[in-house]
């Protein structure tokens, strides 16, 4: 695993969202794009960490970040994540995890003495013009939010 680091490009794609809509992040240049990379939906630590997202949403909008959460799900748990946990915000299907790929956070991961390959929790905020501004990669799922806004305080 080698994650995608500050001043790189962050790599065009496209993907299905919970409602099975395309979304391309080239339809959000010249906008900040908090893109966060998150294991599987409706799991604790994911709730946790989207949960917060949801309710600090209005003051990232307000810094104008726009919120997207990639995972391996498919659409349709998406929009149960969605609507279990009112989220407000477009969740990404990366199935085949390719765009995990691109970004550098698919890899060997440990859990519970098993060894398997899934995504790791990283986070980028890409700028307006495309470019990672910053990496976020040792937060606590439940800090996650915070971490993000005291750096767009900063």
């Amino acid at each position: 695993m080698n994650p995608l680091k500050q001043g790189e490009n962050a790599p065009l794609f496209t993907l299905l969202n919970q409602h099975n809509e395309a979304i391309s992040l080239a339809d959000f240049k010249g906008q900040k794009v908090l893109l966060y990379f998150y294991p599987k939906a409706l799991t604790p630590g994911c709730t946790t960490q989207a949960c917060n997202l949801r309710d600090s949403k209005q003051e990232l909008e307000q810094l104008d970040v726009v919120i997207m959460g990639i995972s391996p799900d498919n659409p349709k748990k998406l929009a149960a994540f969605e609507e279990k946990k009112s989220l407000n915000f477009i969740l990404l299907a990366d199935e085949d995890h390719k765009v995990a790929e691109q970004f550098g956070v698919w890899g060997e991961k440990k859990f519970m003495g098993r060894i398997f390959d899934g995504i790791h929790r990283i986070s980028f905020l890409i700028d307006e013009n495309g470019k990672i501004e910053k990496v976020f990669d040792k937060f606590k799922t439940g800090e996650h939010h915070q971490v993000v806004l005291d750096y767009l305080r900063k």
